[in-house]
């Protein structure tokens, strides 16, 4: 089923930074993702599971999303579910959130965001998120 997520991040000067997560299951470097719930917009989706795994909260930039299919561990075998994420510039860190006891959360540069999740499927959005930041970078300016 599909799923949407955020790709937390910051600008400082002209360095991106990208905040990822453990994953639960597998102890892994991930980005935050889930289901939309019924009467949820995916934006409402998106803010909860931010702060929920994350425990941060920002503004969303609906016109980057991003659709990729990503592995998911289902029991005994790793099933792909599509989540499209949306880029969100981190405006608030709360040192407490509802999932701090199950995950980790590690700030890393863009450039070097492709050795802390090495896996394909974040890869190949890590590498979207980057060919597309000089119009992110445009869009949270203006936002400003």
């Amino acid at each position: 089923m599909h799923r949407v997520g955020v790709i937390p991040f910051d600008i400082k000067d002209k360095a991106f930074a990208v905040l990822f997560v453990t994953s639960q299951s597998r102890g892994r470097w991930i980005l935050s993702k889930g289901l939309v719930k019924e009467g949820e917009s995916n934006m409402d989706a998106c803010q909860r599971e931010a702060f929920e795994e994350a425990g941060v909260k920002g503004h969303i930039l609906e016109d980057f999303a991003m659709t990729v299919l990503i592995s998911k561990s289902s029991g005994n075998k790793l099933d792909s579910v599509p989540v499209t994420y949306y880029p969100m510039i981190v405006t608030e860190q709360a040192d407490e959130w509802p999932e701090m006891e199950k995950r980790e959360r590690h700030w890393a540069l863009l450039s070097d965001a492709a050795k802390v999740t090495f896996r394909e499927d974040y890869l190949g959005l890590i590498n979207q998120f980057e060919a597309l930041s000089p119009w992110i970078k445009t869009a949270v300016e203006d936002r400003k």
